[in-house]
């Protein structure tokens, strides 16, 4: 591997690993638990709008197209699996000093506090990481906005090719 792109990466166990519960995470965990009791009430709509409001704002799943809906409601039930990914998932944080490729990790001005923390531990742990911030976008900034993103993986990459001067 020559290098590495992030947007906004989940590793919120790194949030635990940091300090206990309350924490940064804090926001993810609660989204999480509100979908897991909204499931056990059998109610896919109340889980999938605690889910993707937190990430993308209040009112997001109300403004969504209704076979938008549809799909993300029946992948809601999966809601559980994600939580162990985002939080049972170790990769201690004094690993990734070994990583010595360039890493390029890219958030969204309007992005979580829990997303935040995790890129606040990245920038103390990652020697070649370089952050850039996205005016406007959230978590889903490749999906709403692919444009600016790809452009700035494009650049990222592209510098990769070049030449170091002496």
């Amino acid at each position: 591997m020559r290098a590495l792109v992030l947007y906004e990466p989940t590793l919120f166990a790194l949030l635990d690993e940091e300090s206990a519960p309350p924490n940064a995470a804090d926001g993810i965990r609660n989204a999480c638990a509100a979908a897991s009791d909204a499931l056990d009430r059998h109610d896919t709509e109340a889980a999938a709008r605690a889910f993707f409001d937190y990430w993308s704002g209040t009112g997001t799943w109300d403004a969504m197209r209704e076979e938008q809906k549809r799909s993300l409601a029946a992948s809601i039930v999966h809601v559980r699996r994600w939580e162990h990914a985002l939080f049972r998932s170790r990769i201690p944080a004094n690993d990734l000093r070994a990583l010595h490729i360039p890493v390029l990790c890219l958030s969204g001005s309007r992005t979580t506090a829990s997303a935040l923390g995790v890129l606040r531990v990245l920038a103390r742990h990652l020697p070649n990481l370089k952050r850039q911030e996205f005016a406007g976008l959230g978590h889903m900034g490749p999906v709403t906005d692919p444009e600016p993103v790809n452009a700035a993986i494009a650049h990222f990459l592209h510098q990769l090719d070049q030449p170091l001067d002496h």
